[in-house]
């Protein structure tokens, strides 16, 4: 009996884990950057990605091309940006509704 109620919370951890997804419904300042060139993140190219609270993902809904040149001296490939994002993550991308880079002064 002990082992069918381990495994029984064992498969809802699984599954509630599984199913976890983080919801940014508020316009929220994150850093982003190339994941490959500046987060250290595994690719086959230079990538979009964000970093919030302290963990990195790569987006859907904008790509490293829609901010202007990745190469640049500024470029997402040479440097980390602030990005005012909102969408949601799910397994393990941050699939976004908005963003906007943050000009910093």
């Amino acid at each position: 009996m002990k082992k069918l109620i381990f495994v029984l919370f064992l498969f809802v951890g699984i599954a509630t884990q599984a199913q976890s997804k983080k919801v940014i419904d508020k316009p929220t300042i994150v850093e982003a950057s190339c994941g490959e060139c500046q987060f250290g993140m595994k690719g086959k190219s230079c990538d979009l990605a964000v970093r919030i609270d302290g963990k990195t993902y790569f987006v859907d809904g904008t790509t490293i091309h829609d901010h202007g040149d990745a190469h640049s001296e500024k470029g997402f490939c040479n440097a980390i940006s602030k990005a005012l994002v909102t969408g949601e993550i799910v397994n393990n991308r941050f699939k976004a509704t908005s963003f906007t880079l943050v000009n910093e002064k």
